[in-house]
C-alpha cells in the first residue's frame, strides 16, 4: 500500500485539486441559478427568450 501511494502521490494531488476546482465552479453555478442570475452575465434585456426563463414573481 505504501509503495502504491508513494508512486501515485502526484496523481492523487492533481486529481484532488481538479475535484476541488470543479466543486467550487459547480457551487458558483448553483448559487447563481438560485439567485436568479443568468448564465452569460450580460443581462436578459436583449435576449429573445428573456420572458421564458425568468418569469416575474407576483
Amino acid at each position: 500500500m505504501e509503495v502504491w501511494l508513494s508512486e501515485n502521490i502526484g496523481n492523487i494531488i492533481v486529481i484532488t485539486i481538479v475535484v476541488v476546482i470543479l466543486a467550487l465552479a459547480l457551487r458558483s453555478v448553483i448559487k447563481d441559478r438560485l439567485s436568479g442570475k443568468g448564465g452569460c452575465g450580460c443581462g436578459c434585456a436583449n435576449c429573445a427568450m428573456h420572458g421564458k426563463c425568468h418569469t416575474a414573481k407576483k
